[in-house]
């Protein structure tokens, strides 16, 4: 019996030691939509998250704990986000890499700040994301009103008077991005034959296809997400116009080809120069495509995240949210991306687009630096 007691006694403290060495772990998050039209992005997010935490553990961890996931679903809409913010906040999780829509950035940031979370979005381009100097909200990737300006520079460049017109999904994402870009065009001295708005998640764009059939469109600058350009362009081509469609970063996920098909081709948006095709993310890219992953689109800015909010905790050597915020803001970090700067606002110091095109066969490719 005594045998058998200190067993139990044994194996009793070995369990309470595991549990302390769990309780131990620091849990990051990541939150985007994993459901919905833009579940996507979700997956590279979540995908990116995963990959990068597994290679910081398998790195010693972060100032000798490790690191745990958990990713939250916020099907890009507001009210969901700022649920999921306000939960991450409750269980006293340090940092979060998210969200993905600007719409669902915006006000989760807000809960966040008052719930002492950092946030690093690798996807929210509206700038208002980083104007309202909240103190912990930064991203690494650009803003809409530098994205607007290259679509603007390659289409005034490239469609100097032809016929143009702009479509926005009225969210603020595609709104803002629209907006911008009329504003780059507008200040370039073209002035868009048409500009109109649709819902978001509408199936039937006949009657905006029609309208733009009307005034001989040249080009359709899209601000909004893939699933709705993708049938936009469809329902062109169904009635027989060779309009180019342009957009932004929204369709860098090969689901855009899926919906159009060969159609696709020719189709223009914007984005940052490409994660995959850097020195900096060789040896991630492999590891990926190991796993039968393509990094494509914000995989690798996601992982970017987690880089940067690391290797701050590691030299502010507290993973308190204020202290980590105020050494990403004062240092230079190593990422995937190459190197990182963020500014007092909270965005990359330097950041550069290019437009890229999608081929016949689902893929695309840059055309070149800042849209040339």
């Amino acid at each position: 019996m005594k045998s058998l007691k200190l067993i139990g006694l044994a194996f009793g403290a070995s369990l309470a030691l595991s549990s302390a060495a769990f309780a131990q772990d620091v849990t990051v998050a990541v939150a985007g939509p994993m459901t919905g039209g833009e579940s996507a992005f979700g997956r590279q997010m979540k995908n990116g998250a995963e990959m990068a935490i597994a290679d910081i553990n398998a790195a010693g961890g972060v100032n000798g704990k490790k690191l745990a996931l958990n990713a939250e679903d916020d099907a890009c809409d507001p009210k969901q986000a700022r649920s999921v913010a306000e939960k991450i906040a409750g269980a006293k999780i340090p940092f979060v890499a998210g969200h993905f829509c600007s719409s669902s950035s915006i006000p989760a940031s807000e809960a966040y700040a008052d719930g002492n979370v950092l946030q690093i979005t690798p996807a929210s381009t509206n700038p208002l994301f980083t104007e309202r100097k909240l103190w912990n909200v930064a991203r690494v990737c650009g803003r809409d009103d530098q994205q607007g300006l290259i679509a603007a520079q390659y289409i005034a460049k490239n469609y100097k008077g032809k016929n143009i017109a702009i479509l926005n999904d009225k969210t603020t994402y595609g709104k803002g991005l629209a907006d911008e870009t009329k504003k780059a065009l507008n200040k370039a001295g073209i002035t868009e034959k048409m500009y109109e708005s649709y819902n978001k998640g509408d199936k039937d764009f006949n009657a905006i296809v029609s309208r733009l059939k009307k005034e001989n469109v040249d080009l359709v600058y899209v601000g909004g997400y893939h699933q709705e350009a993708g049938l936009i362009l469809r329902q062109m081509r169904d009635q027989g116009m060779k309009t180019v469609l342009m957009s932004g970063d929204a369709l860098a996920d090969k689901e855009y080809a899926s919906i159009t098909g060969p159609a696709g081709e020719g189709t223009l948006f914007t984005f940052g120069p490409d994660p995959r095709n850097k020195p900096t993310a060789k040896k991630i890219v492999e590891a990926f495509k190991a796993k039968g992953i393509d990094p494509e689109g914000y995989t690798l800015y996601t992982y970017a995240a987690l880089q940067v909010w690391t290797q701050a905790v590691k030299k502010a050597g507290t993973t308190d949210a204020k202290k980590v915020m105020e050494t990403i803001k004062a240092g230079k970090w190593d990422t995937v991306l190459g190197p990182i700067e963020i500014d007092a606002k909270g965005d990359l110091k330097q950041i550069d687009y290019v437009v890229y095109k999608w081929d016949a066969k689902g893929n695309y490719a840059e055309l070149g630096a800042k849209g040339s």
